[in-house]
């Protein structure tokens, strides 16, 4: 049976949004957060770590180095994979005929049977499904060495984005630049299948070409974080990674600032650390080692410091130089300020959902520009 994967068209920005305006269509919806970037409400949290570098003066999106969690994924599953079929699918056919039988001699004999047989089919497949993930590993390690990253400079209050190509780059106000996030549906030989997604979009002031920024994410929550992320470091609410990317404090002074075995270490650390003050028991101890174990330990983290250490000599592309005095921070006394309608609004959204905090924010959005329109 053919799957009926969900689409997730891209919205035409040249058409009048704001925030809380929402687009359905067959199989999902289309959620708009700006223009103009109002709060969101959500906690701001760059779970893949899209963000790469973060300073006073600007923050670049989609520039963020390897992390261990990709090697876990492209090592993991077909390990994993192997393990279930090597051993699980073996004891469970054992198991079946222990039930029949009542003989424990016999899950014996089906175990060695099964294992028997599964051992050489397992290795074929794993091997190829590892070497399927290694080959999109690569695809990805030279797709992000070449990347340009968009800059988002909150001193200027701007938006520098390369549409690539061989054309200059554009720079836009902050606060006219749309987002959205995304969520689809659609039914497939495997179930309902789920789709989430953040865009951020931006229209070239000479020519009016939609340029597009879309990056999918495991759920809605942290869509709407990665947005939040973005968003609070314009206004000042946020102003390093580390408030982004590490709610848990894994990074210690004087770490590398990426992830590797460093935060491998940390996080067992503070897993210890929480265990002795029971604010944890025993079996999360155990989850946490399990998965570990069968994610290679710290191979993936190994790895992911070697990925890093090859970009870094390699090189990886960055804003045009034409930038480079754009980028610097201008005097204070020369700093853009959010606009007095930007201030208005987020001041009312916030009002209003500290009173629901379980409403949607869309909804909010909604209301809060219908009392605008009533005071007008």
């Amino acid at each position: 049976m053919a799957a009926n994967k969900p689409q997730t068209p891209r919205p035409d920005i040249r058409q009048p949004h704001r925030a809380g305006d929402i687009e359905t269509f067959p199989g999902g919806k289309v959620s708009y957060l700006s223009p103009a970037p109002l709060p969101t409400g959500s906690a701001p949290v760059d779970f893949n770590q899209a963000i790469g570098e973060v300073n006073d003066a600007y923050l670049d999106f989609g520039g963020s180095m390897p992390t261990p969690f990709t090697w876990q994924f492209t090592l993991g599953i077909p390990f994993i994979g192997f393990l279930m079929m090597v051993f699980l699918f073996p004891a469970i056919g054992g198991g079946a005929l222990w039930l029949v039988s009542k003989d424990v001699e016999y899950f014996f004999v089906g175990f060695n049977g099964v294992i028997n047989e599964a051992f050489a089919p397992a290795l074929v497949i794993c091997t190829l499904a590892l070497i399927l993930a290694l080959v999109i590993k690569c695809q990805y390690h030279f797709k992000f060495r070449k990347d340009v990253p968009t800059r988002f400079h909150r001193q200027r209050r701007e938006v520098a984005y390369q549409p690539g190509g061989g054309k200059p780059p554009i720079i836009v106000p902050w606060e006219s630049v749309a987002a959205w996030v995304t969520q689809a549906q659609g039914a497939t030989q495997y179930g309902v299948q789920r789709q989430y997604g953040l865009g951020i979009g931006f229209i070239d002031p000479e020519t009016e070409q939609q340029h597009f920024l879309e990056l999918p994410q495991p759920g809605m929550p942290l869509a709407m974080g990665l947005w939040e992320s973005v968003r609070a470091y314009m206004e000042y609410e946020v102003h390093t990674r580390e408030e982004i990317q590490d709610p848990h404090g894994l990074q210690r002074p004087g770490d590398p600032p990426y992830e590797g075995v460093h935060t491998f270490h940390n996080a067992r650390a503070r897993l210890h650390r929480r265990y002795r003050e029971g604010e944890i028991g025993l079996f999360k101890v155990t989850i946490w080692y399990l998965w570990h174990i069968l994610d290679l330990w710290t191979i993936p983290f190994h790895l992911a410091e070697w990925e890093i250490r090859a970009i870094q000599k390699a090189g990886r592309k960055s804003l045009p130089a034409s930038l480079d005095e754009w980028s610097q921070p201008p005097p204070e006394a020369q700093w853009a300020k959010p606009s007095e309608e930007l201030k208005r609004l987020s001041a009312k959204v916030k009002a209003l959902h500290e009173r629901n905090l379980q409403r949607l924010i869309t909804e909010v959005f909604a209301e809060v520009y219908e009392q605008e329109k009533l005071t007008a």
